[in-house]
């Protein structure tokens, strides 16, 4: 058998690099039977069916890493969650979902808003750094059109297998067609009705970088939920209540309703982001809700 990497899923066929090349690959029928769907980033045994055209069949799924849910990929080391600063106008409740879903796979963060160019005053770009900096993750702001912070963003990418995430329209895939020109990755614009953008990536795929490493070019959600997270769990995700643990009620505070709770008190002190408590609020409520419904 040879060893790969699967680093495209489309209709059932899984595309394994390996040191002897790309293998168009079918999944054991035991894997569905187990109910396991092979994912992008899979480390994978092949057996070759078919050496002159390339086919095979994946025997083997290694033990993963990290696994990701949306986008499904497996084995990444670091989430870029990318989301413009205008044209669309920034979700944060939806990135704080990628930031908590990032986290649980703990994941490397950073955060990369686009089009900054488009904020002429900086006061945009300035108030969701106070709201993400100050909450303890890395901010990058770039601009395809001015070519700003560019080689930030492949010093990110440099020896490391990165997912970029977040919504359509963000200009994910200009980004990585800046970072690298050999991509030519198709792009798409906003559209004037909806404000949203229009899906350019329809699937996962892993792709080579010149300077090393290996990023995801992930389709764009509009939308996420948490459903395998339970709300008494929610507050690991939230990374800067971690030092807010002298709680009246300790390790069973979930800093809504307790009395003497110290993130509550940090919020109203302005040491953590009002935003970024609202938004953990609105999702341990979403949480709950879900799981009433089922």
């Amino acid at each position: 058998m040879i060893n790969g990497k699967i680093i495209k899923g489309i209709g059932g066929f899984y595309y394994v690099d390996t040191e002897k090349g790309l293998y168009e690959c079918r999944a054991r029928g035991i894997f569905r039977k187990n109910k396991i769907t092979p994912l992008v980033g899979d480390r994978v045994s092949i057996s070759v069916v078919d050496e002159e055209n390339k086919k095979g069949v994946v025997e083997e799924i290694e033990k993963r890493d990290t696994e990701l849910v949306r986008p499904p990929i497996a084995n990444v080391d670091k989430a870029l969650i990318v989301f413009a600063i205008k044209n669309p106008a920034p979700n944060l409740s939806l990135l704080d979902r990628f930031i908590v879903l990032a986290e649980k796979e703990n994941l490397e963060i950073v955060i990369v808003f686009t089009k900054v160019d488009l904020d002429t005053d900086g006061e945009l770009l300035g108030e969701l750094k106070d709201i993400y900096e100050v909450s303890g993750y890395k901010v990058i702001s770039v601009s395809n059109k001015l070519k700003l912070n560019i080689d930030k963003i492949k010093e990110e990418l440099k020896e490391n297998t990165v997912v970029f995430a977040g919504p359509s329209g963000v200009g994910k895939s200009s980004l990585l067609n800046e970072v690298d020109k050999n991509f030519e990755l198709k792009t798409g614009e906003v559209s004037d009705k909806i404000k949203r953008g229009k899906h350019t990536t329809r699937h996962a795929e892993l792709l080579k970088l010149e300077c090393g490493g290996m990023v995801a070019d992930t389709p764009g959600f509009s939308s996420l939920t948490l459903d395998d997270i339970d709300e008494s769990e929610l507050k690991e995700y939230f990374i800067e209540f971690d030092k807010y643990d002298e709680c009246r009620f300790g390790s069973r505070c979930i800093h809504e309703n307790e009395p003497s709770c110290a993130v509550k008190e940090a919020v109203e002190n302005g040491d953590i982001s009002k935003k970024r408590y609202e938004s953990y609020i609105q999702l341990l409520n979403e949480i709950r809700s879900g799981k009433r419904r089922y």
